[in-house]
């Protein structure tokens, strides 16, 4: 099974979590790492491209902090111009179906503060929905979703060890 991450983080330099799991995905076989915001630093996403690199692989995964209760900007853009009507969802749009989708996902909160009565009030999971419709609208398979939370206060070692669980959770059959 081949597997597309696409990595969408503004400074993935700056981000421990994000570019440790990048690093590390980078040196598997049969998983492609798709840096977004590097291979687009003016935001201008080549949708031909793009689509190329979806119908080369079997699974999508989207790599990205928790921004604002959903991804980062470039990600979205990246959505709206890539998954377009006739291509990837209706009557004509059936080019991603079949394909498996899955959320690789940090929060700088912990948990607790993802769930009905915490600080964020909503389960992360509930937060995560539209992505679970995208998935559905464009036939694709939504799988379990990966997540690593209360980043900030991560030790390196534990980071090391999220990135193990990344990879063990990514090449997993559902």
């Amino acid at each position: 099974m081949k597997t597309l991450v696409i990595a969408a983080h503004p400074n993935m330099e700056g981000s421990l979590v994000n570019r440790t799991w990048m690093n590390r995905l980078e040196g598997e076989e049969n998983v492609t790492v798709h840096n977004l915001y590097a291979a687009y630093p003016d935001g201008k996403i080549s949708a031909e491209r793009e689509q190329e690199l979806l119908l080369a692989h079997d699974r999508i995964v989207f790599q990205f902090p928790l921004y604002w209760y959903s991804s980062p900007a470039l990600l979205k853009e990246w959505q709206d111009v890539v998954l377009a009507y006739g291509w990837a969802y209706g009557s004509e749009g059936t080019k991603l179906h079949g394909k498996e989708f899955m959320l690789a996902i940090s929060t700088g909160g912990p948990e607790e503060a993802y769930q009905a009565g915490g600080y964020n009030q909503y389960s992360l999971n509930e937060l995560l929905k539209p992505f679970q419709a995208t998935a559905n609208l464009t036939g694709m398979r939504y799988l379990p979703v990966f997540k690593t939370q209360g980043v900030r206060v991560l030790s390196e070692e534990e980071v090391k060890a999220s990135a193990e669980a990344l990879v063990n959770h990514i090449k997993t059959t559902f």
